[in-house]
């Protein structure tokens, strides 16, 4: 499906803007809560830590809020999420107006806004595939990545800017300005999905039934584990980057906003490529090379000496992460049975939710050596594990 055809999809338009949207803001927050907090003295552990809490929700409520979606109509969990994200940016932009922010007002919001991301594998992807159908899923899924890359491109570039000419007030108050147009755009969500609303099955039920689904399908299995090495020894390192920017290669807060967007970059020349290249004989590939390839960017990216590698190794990371990002969705949404999807997207987002015990992991070790020494050590470990799992995951590449 082209484009256009997407775009003729009246539902599809507001999910995608929803997602673009949120996707700049998240990166945008990002940047800003890594640089005010090493301006004011935290150290990269507890840098780490907040980028940890904002995935620390995908554990603890990702699987319940699966099965809340498939109990509710999902325009009600979109616009309960775009209501909790304006009221965080908000928040946010009347303390630093007020002189009173705090790095623990950083740590809720990032808790509060992950709350929010929950719902973005649990419920905003699904209801993408149901909109399109399956054959057109992988050309979707590419497209809303794409857009969403583009904006993780321009997020941390508006937030630096924003930061080094009108202050960190002015970002947050971006970020706000950007979750209104969200809020009203899903207050025309139309979409009424006919699963299973209002079974009484519980929401413990639903989410055993999800790990038993998974336990089924080796293909799953494999998309999991897969998943989980990226969120413990891959997607941690983004926490990093600031740090090193700032630290290791004295950059000021819109240098650095440049230098972190190169990662949107990659990420969105990826998606696009994947969007016309990718066939279904070459997802799983994609997808298991993307880790590995992310894992030894990260790598590349330590031992960088200077800003043009340095910028370099993030465009690869971009890259790669959305290649696996992109075929993660793909994989398991077609590898589910249509009834029970949300319950294997609940299972994805637990597994997801492990990504915190990876950025103590790699915060602890920058404490005790260094960001770039805790950078490379993560990333060898990333590829050691994908060896060490071969044998459970190679069913896909098969």
């Amino acid at each position: 499906m082209t484009p256009r055809g997407l775009f003729a999809i009246h539902d599809f338009r507001r999910l995608w803007l929803v997602g673009t949207l949120a996707s700049m803001v998240r990166w945008l927050d990002t940047l800003a809560f890594a640089i005010f907090a090493y301006q004011h003295g935290a150290s990269a552990f507890m840098i780490a830590m907040l980028s940890m809490l904002r995935m620390l929700p995908m554990g603890l409520c990702g699987p319940f809020i699966s099965a809340l979606a498939d109990r509710v109509q999902r325009r009600t969990i979109f616009v309960a999420t775009a209501s909790l994200n304006l009221t965080g940016a908000l928040s946010l932009a009347t303390l630093a107006g007020s002189g009173h922010l705090a790095i623990w007002h950083l740590a809720v919001a990032a808790f509060v806004n992950g709350v929010s991301w929950t719902t973005e594998n649990t419920t905003r992807r699904v209801n993408i595939g149901e909109l399109v159908g399956s054959e057109a899923l992988p050309q979707a899924t590419s497209f809303d990545a794409a857009s969403a890359n583009a904006a993780r491109m321009l997020g941390p570039t508006a937030g630096g800017i924003f930061i080094a000419s009108l202050g960190i007030t002015a970002a947050f108050s971006f970020g706000a300005a950007l979750y209104t147009i969200s809020l009203f755009t899903m207050l025309g969500y139309r979409y009424q999905h006919t699963g299973v609303v209002g079974d009484n099955q519980s929401a413990l039920g639903r989410i055993a039934e999800g790990f038993t689904l998974v336990g089924r399908h080796p293909k799953l299995v494999a998309t999991l584990i897969i998943t989980v090495i990226f969120n413990l020894f891959g997607w941690p390192v983004t926490s990093m980057v600031p740090v090193i920017a700032q630290g290791k290669l004295n950059l000021g807060a819109e240098a650095t906003g440049m230098l972190v967007s190169l990662d949107g970059t990659g990420a969105l020349i990826a998606s696009l490529a994947i969007g016309w290249l990718a066939t279904p004989r070459r997802h799983a590939i994609i997808y298991a090379a993307s880790v590995a390839t992310y894992c030894a960017a990260s790598i590349a990216l330590a031992i960088s000496p200077s800003v043009p590698p340095s910028a370099l190794a993030i465009f690869i990371s971009g890259a790669a992460s959305a290649g696996f990002g992109i075929m993660q969705t793909t994989i398991t949404y077609l590898a589910s049975p249509q009834d029970l999807r949300t319950r294997a997207f609940g299972v994805l987002a637990l597994c997801i939710g492990l990504a915190p015990l990876g950025f103590i992991h790699l915060g602890a070790l920058a404490d005790l050596t260094s960001s770039p020494t805790a950078t490379l050590i993560v990333g060898g470990e990333g590829l050691v594990a994908l060896a060490l799992t071969w044998r459970w995951w190679r069913v896909l590449v098969a």
